[in-house]
């Protein structure tokens, strides 16, 4: 054999060797949520884990700040940047903050999706709602007026004043109105996603309006904090506590009766969805208006002209199912 032919062939073999590797290494999609320690985005993770062993060459990196802040999420972003990671799949705790680093990990090449709470268009590739807007908003209504057969006041306890999920519901929330009469939305105030604060906005809508029916937070933090701040009150039977919250959470609140009924869609389905969608966005799927990308078991996710789409309807949980789903997230 030649002296040529020896080095073409050890330079065949090499490159092979390299394209192996390359090919057999996993993709890394890190799964971005607003804070660590968090119920629900730890059941998102489990989806998200469920997913990356269906499709076998995933690898997850479950991270978030330790506080519900954009600063916080800059900052891990820019670590994951660093890292190389293939996809960054984020809940957005400020839909503006972290475009610029966003844009950045694009140009990087980095596939970047948002879910749950929404990043501005320039800032990612698609984002997932956990379900419709409207749907939400008429649903956190619906959940309070359905227990308020004489109508009365309700109040809003959301997460932070630019969480873009909450502030849409809300806003959904306040169009159907006009559809339950004699209720009364009394006002809108926000924990921040933090135990103790919401505790405290609960309490102050409390001593604010004495005539208050029902407490809605379309926040998983908020919610339990509402219910404990109203069974601390023993008000348990004059103030219903709804929104959205977990199974696992909210038990003892359905149990005791302070809240009669309570909606969420399936974190863990959420999670999934969004592991399936940034892998077949970085292998490729279109993200133009009308696209469909598959969610694996979840079905297709159709784009709208923003580039978001819906995963499902939220689901009701009371008395009747809440055993059934407590021990599961």
């Amino acid at each position: 054999m030649s002296v040529l032919k020896k080095i073409l062939t050890t330079v065949a073999v090499t490159a092979a060797m390299v394209g192996s590797a390359a090919h057999a290494e996993n993709i890394k999609i890190a799964l971005v949520v607003k804070a660590l320690g968090i119920g629900f985005f730890e059941a998102a993770n489990k989806g998200a884990e469920e997913a990356a062993a269906e499709l076998g060459n995933v690898d997850i990196i479950y991270t978030g700040p330790t506080d519900t802040t954009a600063e916080g999420q800059i900052e891990v972003i820019n670590s994951l940047i660093a890292q190389g990671v293939d996809a960054i799949a984020i809940s957005a705790n400020d839909p503006d903050a972290v475009v610029p680093v966003l844009q950045k990990a694009m140009e990087r090449g980095i596939t970047v999706i948002s879910w749950d709470s929404g990043v501005a268009q320039d800032g990612r590739q698609m984002h997932l709602n956990p379900s419709s807007t409207d749907l939400i908003g008429n649903t956190i209504i619906k959940l309070a007026a359905d227990h308020m057969p004489d109508g009365g006041q309700v109040a809003i306890l959301s997460a932070t004043t630019t969480s873009t999920n909450q502030n849409a519901w809300i806003d959904a929330a306040k169009a159907v109105l006009p559809n339950y009469p004699g209720i009364e939305l009394a006002a809108v105030v926000y924990g921040d996603d933090l135990s103790d604060k919401s505790y405290r906005e609960a309490q102050g809508l409390m001593s604010s309006y004495p005539d208050l029916k029902a407490i809605i937070a379309p926040t998983t933090v908020g919610i339990l904090a509402a219910c404990q701040a109203v069974t601390d009150a023993g008000k348990i039977g004059q103030i219903n506590v709804t929104g959205l919250g977990l199974p696992s959470e909210m038990a003892g609140c359905v149990e005791s009766g302070a809240t009669e009924s309570f909606a969420i869609w399936n974190p863990i389905d959420l999670g999934y969805a969004a592991t399936m969608l940034a892998y077949n966005i970085h292998n490729g799927a279109a993200t133009t208006p009308g696209s469909e990308i598959p969610m694996g078991r979840i079905g297709n996710a159709t784009l709208d002209d923003t580039g978001s789409a819906a995963m499902s309807d939220p689901f009701t949980y009371d008395k009747s199912n809440i055993e059934q789903f407590k021990s599961i997230f």
